[in-house]
């Protein structure tokens, strides 16, 4: 079954995808989605080089998406 979901992307992930925010129908885990974007939006940086979160919760790459969830990619940010 397919989630209504909004995606959130932050710094080089936000570059690459030309908006800060998306609204997307998914389905599958939290991996397959990423992947699907990277896919769609050319991302450079591989899954295990993020973190992700649910509704403003870390989660796990194998958690499901769910219908109405806010999910966040979280790419490492480099401080100085």
């Amino acid at each position: 079954m397919m989630a209504l979901i909004t995606v959130l992307y932050f710094a080089s992930l936000r570059d690459a995808a030309g908006v800060a925010s998306e609204t997307v129908e998914a389905g599958g885990d939290l991996r397959a989605l990423y992947e699907a974007l990277r896919a769609r939006h050319g991302f450079a940086l591989p899954q295990d080089r993020l973190r992700v979160a649910v509704d403003g919760e870390f989660a796990r790459w194998d958690d499901a998406v769910r219908s109405g969830s806010e999910i966040a990619f979280i790419p490492p940010v480099s401080g100085g």
